[in-house]
């Protein structure tokens, strides 16, 4: 359901990170462990590392969370420690297209912001790696503030740190849930599947791009 003001078309962009600007896959690292990628996913069940992974997202310190894990599966204290001393194996490159129409975006004096689901320092090595990602008025990580999505909170932060309309917020994610919090708390939001799709439904919001 549209809240106030949500007749409007958005002016302001707000884009989620992992898999929507950069590509992220725990397979990139992981299928130079394990013999095939169903014995990688057999073992990233087997530990719950997506939920794990999320608490460093949450602020949780890698120390701990490697502590937290090992006792449980000893038998994989290599593979576990691999994730942060290799994280960035994970993180090949950006995704090319969303890029490109993020850069077409500021070349239209879009304001641009970002929302992501990130621990805050490889957040900041990814900032190093790829330059783009500098490139925003504000970003809130998570694990600067000790929150996650679709926690709507998450989002007011944004909204209320550089005092914003949600109506005015298109935000873009790839995640689902993430994408119907951003409209709960009043956002337009495109749910991300393919530079395409985004770059067609900017259009539709009356972006140039």
């Amino acid at each position: 359901m549209l809240g106030v003001g949500m007749n409007k078309n958005p002016s302001i962009v707000v884009f989620d990170i992992g898999n929507v600007l950069l590509r992220w896959d725990m397979h990139y690292l992981y299928e130079s462990y394990f013999q095939n990628r169903d014995a990688a996913q057999a073992f990233i069940d087997e530990t719950g590392l997506e939920a794990w992974n999320l608490e460093q997202d949450r602020g949780r310190n890698w120390e701990e969370a490697e502590a937290a894990l090992i006792p449980s599966f000893p038998q994989y204290e290599t593979e576990i420690k691999a994730y942060r001393k290799h994280w960035q194996h994970m993180v090949p490159g950006v995704i090319a297209g969303t890029v490109l129409i993020k850069e077409r975006l500021e070349a239209l004096n879009t304001p641009l912001y970002a929302i992501t689901n990130f621990a805050a320092d490889t957040f900041a090595e990814c900032q190093d790696r790829f330059p783009t990602l500098k490139a925003f008025i504000d970003i809130v990580i998570s694990g600067d503030e000790k929150l996650i999505k679709p926690d709507p909170a998450i989002y007011r932060v944004l909204l209320e740190r550089n005092n914003l309309d949600a109506s005015d917020c298109l935000f873009i994610d790839d995640s689902a849930k993430n994408v119907e919090a951003a409209r709960a708390v009043g956002m337009h939001a495109h749910h991300f599947t393919s530079p395409y799709l985004l770059a067609q439904d900017l259009r539709g919001y009356g972006f140039d791009v």
